[in-house]
C-alpha cells in the first residue's frame, strides 16, 4: 500500500508542477498539496 501511495503522490506532484508551467497556477498548487497529503511522508488520508 505504501508503494501505491508513493506512486500516487509523485504523479500528483508532477501533474501539479506541469499545471503551474502551463500557467494553471491554482490547479497546480491544489495538485501539489494533495500529492503531499496523500504521500506516506505526509498526512495520509488512508491511515
Amino acid at each position: 500500500m505504501a508503494t501505491l501511495l508513493w506512486i500516487l503522490a509523485v504523479v500528483l506532484v508532477v501533474a501539479g508542477v506541469l499545471a503551474i508551467l502551463r500557467r494553471q497556477v491554482i490547479w497546480g498548487i491544489v495538485l501539489i498539496i494533495v500529492g503531499l497529503l496523500v504521500g506516506p511522508g505526509g498526512v495520509s488520508i488512508f491511515t
